[in-house]
């Protein structure tokens, strides 16, 4: 059976973290500070810190922004379910949105409504590595916060002030006022376990920093998982080229079938990090007929807010009908030639 998800762990990461293992250092330590370091290199921001948890992160995002307590704050309804958690136990209210069936996506409408129901600040989840269009979104007047999880490395085309694309572009990760970047087993980029909170200017820098030098050791990412994730950063064009190549033979043959692709920039306008498909038939019957030729599929949302509250079913109706129809197919740098080739053959000859 070839599985819906397998991290990428080479020679290099096992190396890193068994040299660790031998140094017996594995606290935080020099290897945090060498990741953040090549975080910064990789989003071009001006400082970062590598927590234990995503959670985490956007606690001291929070606390760095003195964002009052008991203000409503907007999340996506495919978003992971820590972030509406995290939420209510830091004393806020969660907003919860909708999202745009084609692409899975909050949109600048979708947001603005929210403003109107009293939401002050957006967490931003670029879901399965798509990127929405973050200027109209900025320019509504609110913080965002940007999760990069599944998004880091893509790039955004920017427009001019007449909407027309323009050959200017602009990384993920440094258009909020801070940017979480999750190294969760199923993140783009994994640690095993943590994040990464990112200040993409000075300004915010400054004030993070402050938080940052009286943290608690044991908030800090540990060196044994900062091993991990050192290399993951390193290693990102690599991986990410054999994703796409994957993804673009997998897209080519579903063109021909009657399930639907999310709507997606293609090039570096977006990530490989997974392959969802949103079916036109029962998840059960497509499930039966992949597992009949030894390949898993998974609910590509089980893990999201809307599957977390079933209350929310009604308000987020589009984000619903994904949670039940979107599926995942196994997509990695893992995968041999022949695995992907038979992927590509089941793909086209779905029920």
């Amino acid at each position: 059976m070839i599985p819906t998800y397998s991290t990428t762990i080479r020679r290099k990461e096992m190396d890193a973290v068994l040299t660790c293992m031998v140094d017996e250092k594995i606290g935080p330590g020099e290897l945090n500070s060498k990741l953040i370091q090549q975080v910064k290199e990789f989003i071009k921001c001006d400082g970062a810190v590598a927590l234990r948890s995503p959670s985490l992160a956007l606690k001291y995002a929070l606390q760095a922004m003195d964002f009052e307590a008991g203000k409503k704050i907007m999340v996506s309804a495919l978003a992971p379910a820590w972030q509406y958690q995290t939420i209510l136990d830091l004393g806020y209210e969660a907003l919860v949105l909708d999202v745009d069936e084609t692409s899975g996506l909050v949109t600048s409408e979708i947001v603005e409504n929210g403003i109107k129901e009293g939401g002050s600040l957006l967490i931003l989840h670029e879901t399965e590595g798509i990127i929405p269009d973050l200027q109209a979104i900025c320019q509504l007047g609110i913080p965002v916060i940007e999760d990069i999880s599944q998004s880091a490395g893509a790039l955004l085309a920017l427009k001019d002030e007449n909407g027309n694309v323009t050959e200017e572009s602009v990384q993920a990760g440094t258009f909020g006022v801070f940017t979480i970047l999750g190294l969760e087993e199923r993140d783009v980029i994994t640690a095993g376990g943590g994040a990464i909170l990112i200040a993409p200017g000075r300004r915010e820098w400054i004030v993070l920093k402050h938080i940052v030098e009286t943290l608690p050791l044991t908030d800090l990412l540990p060196d044994i998982n900062s091993a991990l994730a050192w290399v993951q950063v390193r290693e990102y064009p690599r991986n990410e080229a054999t994703r796409k190549e994957i993804f673009s033979l997998y897209q080519r043959a579903c063109l021909v079938g009657r399930h639907k692709m999310f709507a997606r920039e293609s090039e570096n306008g977006s990530t490989a990090s997974s392959f969802p498909l949103v079916l036109s038939s029962s998840f059960k019957d497509v499930k039966q007929y992949t597992a009949k030729k030894d390949i898993e599929i998974k609910p590509a949302f089980e893990g999201s807010i809307i599957a977390l509250d079933e209350a929310l079913s009604e308000k987020c109706i589009h984000a619903k009908s994904l949670l039940l129809r979107c599926v995942h197919f196994p997509l990695y740098p893992r995968l041999t030639h022949a695995e992907s080739a038979k992927i590509v053959k089941v793909l086209g000859s779905l029920p």
